[in-house]
Protein backbone atom coordinates (compact mmCIF):
# COMPACT_ATOMS: atom_id res chain seq x y z
CA UNK A 1 0.00 0.00 0.00
CA UNK A 2 3.48 2.22 -0.47
CA UNK A 3 3.67 4.08 -4.13
CA UNK A 4 5.61 2.34 -6.68
CA UNK A 5 9.54 3.18 -5.71
CA UNK A 6 9.32 3.13 -1.96
CA UNK A 7 11.11 0.85 0.70
CA UNK A 8 10.63 -2.40 -0.40
CA UNK A 9 12.81 -4.00 2.48
CA UNK A 10 11.08 -6.60 4.28
CA UNK A 11 9.98 -4.75 7.78
CA UNK A 12 11.72 -5.77 11.25
CA UNK A 13 11.24 -9.54 12.44
CA UNK A 14 9.66 -10.16 15.96
CA UNK A 15 11.48 -13.61 17.48
CA UNK A 16 14.34 -14.71 15.38
CA UNK A 17 15.01 -13.17 12.30
CA UNK A 18 15.19 -16.76 10.18
CA UNK A 19 11.57 -18.02 12.02
CA UNK A 20 13.44 -21.03 13.35
CA UNK A 21 12.50 -21.75 17.54
CA UNK A 22 14.60 -20.43 19.93
CA UNK A 23 17.09 -22.83 21.49
CA UNK A 24 15.77 -24.34 24.75
CA UNK A 25 11.83 -23.83 23.68
CA UNK A 26 11.14 -26.39 20.80
CA UNK A 27 7.92 -25.98 21.44
CA UNK A 28 7.05 -22.36 19.93
CA UNK A 29 5.79 -22.21 16.46
CA UNK A 30 5.77 -19.28 14.11
CA UNK A 31 2.93 -17.58 12.70
CA UNK A 32 3.65 -15.34 9.60
CA UNK A 33 2.61 -12.49 8.32
CA UNK A 34 3.03 -12.12 4.48
CA UNK A 35 1.88 -8.54 3.48
CA UNK A 36 2.30 -4.71 2.01
CA UNK A 37 3.23 -1.91 3.96
CA UNK A 38 -0.47 -2.58 6.12
CA UNK A 39 1.87 -5.32 7.57
CA UNK A 40 5.22 -3.91 7.50
CA UNK A 41 4.23 -0.71 9.41
CA UNK A 42 4.76 1.72 7.11
CA UNK A 43 5.14 5.12 8.98
CA UNK A 44 4.46 3.64 12.50
CA UNK A 45 7.24 2.45 15.29
CA UNK A 46 8.49 -0.94 14.13
CA UNK A 47 7.14 -2.27 17.62
CA UNK A 48 3.42 -0.71 16.69
CA UNK A 49 3.09 -2.74 13.47
CA UNK A 50 0.20 -5.17 14.14
CA UNK A 51 2.08 -8.34 13.69
CA UNK A 52 4.27 -7.22 16.53
CA UNK A 53 1.00 -6.24 18.54
CA UNK A 54 -0.39 -9.42 17.93
CA UNK A 55 2.92 -11.10 19.25
CA UNK A 56 1.43 -9.21 22.87
CA UNK A 57 -1.90 -10.61 22.77
CA UNK A 58 0.18 -13.80 22.42
CA UNK A 59 2.67 -13.90 25.05
CA UNK A 60 -0.27 -12.23 27.10
CA UNK A 61 -2.38 -15.53 26.79
CA UNK A 62 0.85 -17.58 27.03
CA UNK A 63 0.67 -19.45 23.89
CA UNK A 64 3.44 -20.99 22.30
CA UNK A 65 4.08 -19.52 19.18
CA UNK A 66 6.44 -15.97 17.55
CA UNK A 67 5.71 -13.64 15.24
CA UNK A 68 7.69 -13.24 12.00
CA UNK A 69 6.61 -9.82 10.16
CA UNK A 70 7.17 -9.93 6.65
CA UNK A 71 5.62 -7.10 4.81
CA UNK A 72 7.14 -5.56 2.33
CA UNK A 73 5.91 -1.61 1.49
CA UNK A 74 4.82 -1.15 -2.12
CA UNK A 75 4.55 -4.71 -3.09
CA UNK A 76 1.94 -6.55 -5.43
CA UNK A 77 0.90 -9.92 -5.77
CA UNK A 78 3.09 -10.78 -8.41
CA UNK A 79 6.21 -9.21 -5.99
CA UNK A 80 4.62 -11.40 -3.34
CA UNK A 81 4.80 -14.55 -5.47
CA UNK A 82 8.39 -14.20 -6.66
CA UNK A 83 9.18 -13.78 -2.88
CA UNK A 84 7.82 -17.15 -1.69
CA UNK A 85 10.63 -18.89 -2.07
CA UNK A 86 12.75 -16.85 0.59
CA UNK A 87 10.13 -16.45 2.51
CA UNK A 88 8.76 -20.16 3.01
CA UNK A 89 12.40 -21.28 4.28
CA UNK A 90 11.23 -21.42 7.93
CA UNK A 91 8.57 -23.72 9.25
CA UNK A 92 5.36 -21.74 9.93
CA UNK A 93 2.65 -22.84 12.18
CA UNK A 94 0.21 -20.51 10.46
CA UNK A 95 0.61 -18.05 7.50
CA UNK A 96 -1.10 -15.46 7.36
CA UNK A 97 -1.50 -13.21 3.81
CA UNK A 98 -2.25 -9.83 3.03
CA UNK A 99 -2.05 -8.95 -1.07
CA UNK A 100 -3.59 -7.30 -3.86
CA UNK A 101 -4.21 -4.02 -2.45
CA UNK A 102 -1.66 -2.34 -4.12
CA UNK A 103 -2.86 -4.18 -7.15
CA UNK A 104 -6.30 -2.41 -6.45
CA UNK A 105 -4.48 0.74 -6.44
CA UNK A 106 -3.11 0.44 -9.83
CA UNK A 107 -6.19 -0.82 -11.45
CA UNK A 108 -4.63 -3.99 -12.30
CA UNK A 109 -7.01 -6.57 -13.91
CA UNK A 110 -9.05 -8.41 -11.41
CA UNK A 111 -8.73 -12.07 -13.13
CA UNK A 112 -4.90 -11.50 -13.05
CA UNK A 113 -4.66 -10.88 -9.56
CA UNK A 114 -6.86 -13.29 -8.66
CA UNK A 115 -4.68 -15.88 -10.66
CA UNK A 116 -1.80 -14.50 -8.96
CA UNK A 117 -2.77 -14.95 -5.66
CA UNK A 118 -4.09 -18.48 -6.62
CA UNK A 119 -0.80 -19.24 -7.36
CA UNK A 120 0.79 -18.07 -3.64
CA UNK A 121 -1.71 -19.75 -1.81
CA UNK A 122 -0.81 -23.60 -4.17
CA UNK A 123 2.27 -22.77 -3.60
CA UNK A 124 2.15 -21.95 0.48
CA UNK A 125 -0.03 -25.38 0.49
CA UNK A 126 2.26 -27.36 -1.40
CA UNK A 127 5.10 -25.73 0.54
CA UNK A 128 3.95 -26.08 3.81
CA UNK A 129 0.64 -28.34 3.61
CA UNK A 130 0.34 -28.07 7.45
CA UNK A 131 0.15 -24.84 7.86
CA UNK A 132 -3.08 -22.67 8.23
CA UNK A 133 -3.85 -20.21 5.86
CA UNK A 134 -5.09 -16.95 6.55
CA UNK A 135 -6.09 -14.86 3.74
CA UNK A 136 -7.04 -11.18 4.46
CA UNK A 137 -10.01 -9.55 2.86
CA UNK A 138 -8.80 -6.48 1.34
CA UNK A 139 -10.75 -3.92 -0.77
CA UNK A 140 -10.17 -1.69 -4.20
CA UNK A 141 -10.85 2.04 -4.28
CA UNK A 142 -14.22 3.11 -5.11
CA UNK A 143 -12.82 5.72 -7.53
CA UNK A 144 -12.35 2.41 -9.79
CA UNK A 145 -16.01 2.07 -10.34
CA UNK A 146 -18.54 -0.41 -8.46
CA UNK A 147 -18.18 -2.99 -11.22
CA UNK A 148 -14.57 -3.21 -10.77
CA UNK A 149 -15.25 -3.08 -6.94
CA UNK A 150 -17.35 -5.70 -6.69
CA UNK A 151 -15.14 -8.07 -8.39
CA UNK A 152 -12.17 -7.39 -6.70
CA UNK A 153 -13.93 -7.91 -3.00
CA UNK A 154 -15.64 -11.39 -4.76
CA UNK A 155 -11.97 -12.94 -5.42
CA UNK A 156 -11.17 -12.97 -1.99
CA UNK A 157 -13.90 -15.18 -0.80
CA UNK A 158 -13.88 -17.57 -3.59
CA UNK A 159 -10.35 -17.75 -3.19
CA UNK A 160 -10.16 -18.87 0.60
CA UNK A 161 -13.11 -21.35 -0.10
CA UNK A 162 -11.24 -22.89 -3.33
CA UNK A 163 -7.64 -23.48 -1.36
CA UNK A 164 -8.73 -24.36 1.65
CA UNK A 165 -7.91 -21.03 3.48
CA UNK A 166 -9.36 -19.35 5.96
CA UNK A 167 -10.75 -15.76 5.62
CA UNK A 168 -9.71 -12.82 7.95
CA UNK A 169 -12.58 -10.05 7.07
CA UNK A 170 -11.40 -6.95 5.90
CA UNK A 171 -8.64 -5.91 7.58
CA UNK A 172 -9.19 -1.67 7.65
CA UNK A 173 -12.43 -2.40 9.07
CA UNK A 174 -13.50 0.51 10.77
CA UNK A 175 -10.12 2.62 9.56
CA UNK A 176 -10.43 2.55 6.05
CA UNK A 177 -11.61 6.03 5.31
CA UNK A 178 -11.59 7.51 8.85
CA UNK A 179 -9.50 10.98 8.88
CA UNK A 180 -8.67 10.29 12.84
CA UNK A 181 -7.28 6.73 11.86
CA UNK A 182 -5.06 7.33 9.00
CA UNK A 183 -1.74 8.91 8.81
CA UNK A 184 -1.52 11.77 6.37
CA UNK A 185 -1.72 9.67 3.31
CA UNK A 186 -5.32 8.86 4.17
CA UNK A 187 -4.33 5.07 3.50
CA UNK A 188 -1.44 3.78 6.16
CA UNK A 189 -3.37 3.90 9.91
CA UNK A 190 -2.08 5.72 12.98
CA UNK A 191 -1.01 4.56 16.00
CA UNK A 192 -4.70 4.75 17.15
CA UNK A 193 -6.22 2.86 13.47
CA UNK A 194 -3.66 -0.16 13.67
CA UNK A 195 -4.88 -0.94 17.40
CA UNK A 196 -8.43 -1.80 15.72
CA UNK A 197 -6.71 -3.83 12.91
CA UNK A 198 -4.84 -5.68 15.27
CA UNK A 199 -8.03 -6.08 17.02
CA UNK A 200 -9.25 -7.24 13.56
CA UNK A 201 -6.20 -9.88 13.03
CA UNK A 202 -6.87 -11.07 16.69
CA UNK A 203 -10.46 -11.64 16.10
CA UNK A 204 -9.79 -14.44 13.57
CA UNK A 205 -6.33 -15.75 14.17
CA UNK A 206 -6.64 -15.53 18.22
CA UNK A 207 -9.27 -18.27 17.74
CA UNK A 208 -6.87 -20.59 15.49
CA UNK A 209 -3.69 -20.10 18.25
CA UNK A 210 -5.89 -20.86 20.79
CA UNK A 211 -6.78 -24.21 19.43
CA UNK A 212 -10.80 -25.73 20.02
Amino acid sequence: MAPAGSDTKPSSVTGNPDGATTAGDASTRTVLFLGTSLTAGLGLDPDSAYPQQIQRKIDASALPYQTVNAGVSGETSAGLLRRLDWVLQAPAAVIVVETGANDGLRGQAVEGTKATIGQILTRIRKERPDAQIVLAQMEAPTNLGPIYTRAFHAMFPALAKEHGATLMPFLLDGVAGEVKLNQGDGVHPNDAGERIVTENVWKTIGPLLKGP
